[in-house]
């Protein structure tokens, strides 16, 4: 197993080097001229030359790249257009909020749609069964930001149980930065008012973005364990005695989540892309928001780096479901093993 991890990685790094150099020449040919954009069409010739030389943009293409990769091994990504900050600056102050709305939403997905899978499953054809088969026809149907809008008209503005916009009610201030995680580092403080806001604000958002995974886990979960009850070695155990209760939850749960794992996974990857309506309707000063912005700025260094941390989280996840599975299914590890 130790040794399929290190070749994981050592594929995952190659992939991202791939990444970036493909990212890396779009970001380049795009039409317009990045440094006249930066600086309006007010600015002289003389200031669009002088970028332009502190970018490289008036060198050749691998000058470029090589240029650029250095200073992103050395831990620089490059100062944003749109911001006039270096880009590193801007993702310790966005990506921390969108990771912990994923996070979060995650949570809740992972909860949500296991139980109601497995509760699915478990009792076939019953009425929990077609109820769970139609909510989880309309959580797919409906897209976040319309979710969004919904849990914010109900529970914000008409109940008036959840906040309404942001991270933190206008009057309190963020506790101290050490994982970039307002719950967590206010638990860390010891400032239980300001995690119980921040849990308070989170909420709605990380719902909204949970109700499409929650419906799809749950279908998969269910349908998994619906077909696996089918398999001879449940009939065997049941012929043995053993309760039907025992068979699903220590013999059947675990290959039947393999499914699940996968898209679960892909989910988790697919939230940092998918986060941006919903930060726009909660007005969430997230990473997705950011990326948006840069890309509608033609921000070269911005687009680059925001293209990699989400490459970087596929990549990651993918790593992880492969553990995941592995552990759950013993033959991928006796393969492993023979070979």
């Amino acid at each position: 197993m130790s040794r399929f991890i290190v070749l994981r990685l050592l594929h995952t790094i190659f992939v991202l080097f791939g990444l970036s150099l493909f990212i890396f020449f779009i970001a380049r040919v795009m039409p317009g001229d990045p440094a006249r954009v930066a600086l309006g069409s007010l600015a002289t010739e003389e200031q669009v030359q002088k970028l332009t030389e502190q970018m490289h943009l008036d060198k050749s293409f691998p000058v470029q790249y090589y240029s650029w990769l250095k200073s992103v091994l050395h831990g620089n990504l490059g100062k944003s257009l749109y911001t006039q900050r270096p880009v590193t600056t801007d993702l310790k102050e966005y990506l921390p909020a969108t990771v912990e709305l994923i996070l979060f939403s995650f949570l809740i997905s992972l909860v949500i749609g296991q139980v109601t899978g497995i509760l699915a499953g478990y009792f076939r054809n019953s009425w929990f069964d077609g109820l769970s088969r139609l909510t989880s026809y309309v959580g797919v149907a409906i897209p976040p930001f319309a979710v969004a809008i919904f849990l914010l008209l109900i529970f914000s503005y008409i109940l008036k149980f959840t906040p309404v916009v942001g991270r933190l009610s206008l009057t309190m201030n963020p506790p101290p930065q050490i994982t970039g995680f307002f719950i967590i580092d206010g638990l860390i403080a010891g400032q239980l008012g300001i995690a119980l806001e921040a849990l308070k604000h989170i909420l709605l958002p990380a719902a909204s973005l949970a109700v499409a995974h929650i419906a799809q886990e749950g279908r998969i979960t269910r349908s998994s364990i619906a077909e696996n009850l089918q398999k001879d070695y449940v009939a065997a155990h049941s012929v043995y005695g053993i309760p039907r209760r025992s068979i699903i939850f220590k013999y059947l749960l675990k290959p039947s989540l393999i499914p699940t794992v996968s898209i679960m996974g892909l989910d988790f990857a697919f939230l940092i892309s998918n986060a941006f309506l919903v930060e726009v309707v909660f007005m969430w000063p997230g990473f997705s928001r950011y990326a948006v912005t840069v890309m509608l700025n033609k921000d070269l260094n911005a687009i680059v780096a925001v293209v990699l941390v989400i490459g970087v989280a596929f990549a990651m996840v993918n790593v992880i479901v492969d553990i995941v599975i592995a552990f759950l299914d013993p033959r991928i590890r006796l393969r492993r093993r023979e070979g």
